[in-house]
């Protein structure tokens, strides 16, 4: 047995390699590390990973909110600086009206319009 061993040992140098650095104290160390900051650790790569696409969403989502804020400061200052602006925006939403005057609300059913059919 101890003669196909020695006989594994001369032809194989790939045999030697392996021990000579993969079960070296250090590199097992090493690997050992490596294997726990990546899947086990609090702080592992998997974990940043996901934390970065939620910071990515939560930009995105930063950058509509301001684009929108803009939109809607934009209409305001609008609203505020011009009368009959004031007052087109209060008849069409809260259908406020002038005196002697008479408002007809017309309401259509979205069920009996037809659609085109699509291609």
């Amino acid at each position: 047995m101890e003669d196909l061993i020695k006989e594994i040992k001369k032809k194989s140098p790939t045999l030697k390699l392996i021990q000579k650095y993969f079960l070296n104290k250090y590199f097992i160390t090493v690997f050992l590390f490596l294997i726990w900051m990546i899947f086990f650790d609090q702080t592992s790569w998997l974990v940043v990973k996901e934390l970065n696409k939620d910071i990515a969403n939560y930009e995105e989502e930063l950058a509509y909110y301001k684009s929108e804020y803009q939109k809607n400061d934009a209409f305001y200052k609008k609203l505020m600086n011009n009368k009959s602006e004031r007052e087109k925006f209060a008849r069409e939403n809260y259908f406020m009206k002038k005196k002697n005057e008479e408002i007809f609300i017309v309401v259509v059913d979205s069920s009996a319009i037809k659609k085109p059919l699509e291609k």
